[in-house]
């Protein structure tokens, strides 16, 4: 029986790395002084800007900083840390990755995931999203190995492409990681629905940070950290877009039990499509 107390670390991310830093780093020592040995930030837990021509010079000069503070931090408290994404300057490429890394409690990066799924839509708040005008794609799934089992990285947007989760499963995911930055509309019509759904599709529990509230760029993010179980019951939630932690304690005896229950993973079939 593998047991352990998961957080979620709920931001919101401003303009300035440093004070980003700071504001996360005191959220994951309340989590650990709490007991979490897994600890989860959202996405873009460095800086959140998108003001055109803002982000690039304060990413491109501070490069290492974020990940080095939080190897450092994993490594003092000895937690596992899932930085939700980072954005990271890439060799070559005038765009950045969205990046997310998997610290284990020695500090060392276990693994690291380009988000796949550009957030490139309309919806309908008065501001246009084209990420994929900065940040250069993922190529690749990630399933990472971590003391206490398998994990599935993905960032936010993919949250709405069910193929990604059902093949980390099938590949051996206990838990999903989702952290996010959800639009307050996006995430008011959506966000509980699609974060349980892949919990219940896959049969794992779903750790899902975000950002909430007002931010200095001017974007509204929806908030509503989850931690959900295999069976699609909500064991966390954020209670509103306020930054702060939630906790839960997990049982990875779940996973199987949930899939036994419906094993669906097992039961894909290829079949032709006819059009009438």
């Amino acid at each position: 029986m593998t047991r352990l107390r998961a957080a979620c670390v709920q931001m919101r991310s401003g303009v300035e790395i440093a004070p980003n830093i700071a504001a996360a780093s005191a959220l994951i020592r309340e989590a650990a002084g709490q007991g979490a040995s897994f600890i989860a930030t959202p996405e873009m837990t460095n800086l959140l800007d998108i003001r055109p021509g803002m982000a690039r010079p304060k990413i491109v000069e501070q490069d290492d900083v974020p990940l080095h503070a939080f190897q450092a931090l994993a490594a003092e408290l000895r937690v596992t840390l899932l930085i939700g994404s980072l954005a990271v300057a890439l060799e070559g490429d005038e765009r950045f990755a969205n990046r997310s890394f998997l610290i284990g409690p020695d500090g060392g990066v276990i693994a690291r995931y380009d988000k796949i799924h550009m957030f490139d839509v309309e919806v309908g708040d008065g501001q246009s999203y084209r990420e994929s005008r900065a940040y250069r794609p993922g190529e690749a799934a990630v399933l990472a190995k971590a003391a206490f089992g398998h994990v599935g990285m993905t960032i936010c947007y993919d949250l709405r492409f069910p193929h990604l989760y059902r093949r980390l499963a099938q590949a051996g995911a206990d838990i999903l990681t989702i952290p996010a930055a959800f639009t307050r509309v996006t995430g008011e019509a959506h966000w509980h629905v699609l974060v349980r759904a892949r919990a219940i599709e896959t049969g794992s529990f779903v750790i899902a940070p975000a950002q909430g509230g007002k931010h200095e760029d001017g974007r509204e993010t929806f908030g509503h950290s989850l931690i959900i179980s295999p069976w699609g019951d909500v064991l966390a939630e954020a209670e509103g877009a306020e930054p702060g932690i939630i906790l839960a304690d997990l049982d990875l005896d779940a996973v199987a039990k949930a899939r036994g229950r419906i094993p669906s993973l097992g039961s894909d079939r290829d079949v032709p499509l006819t059009e009438v």
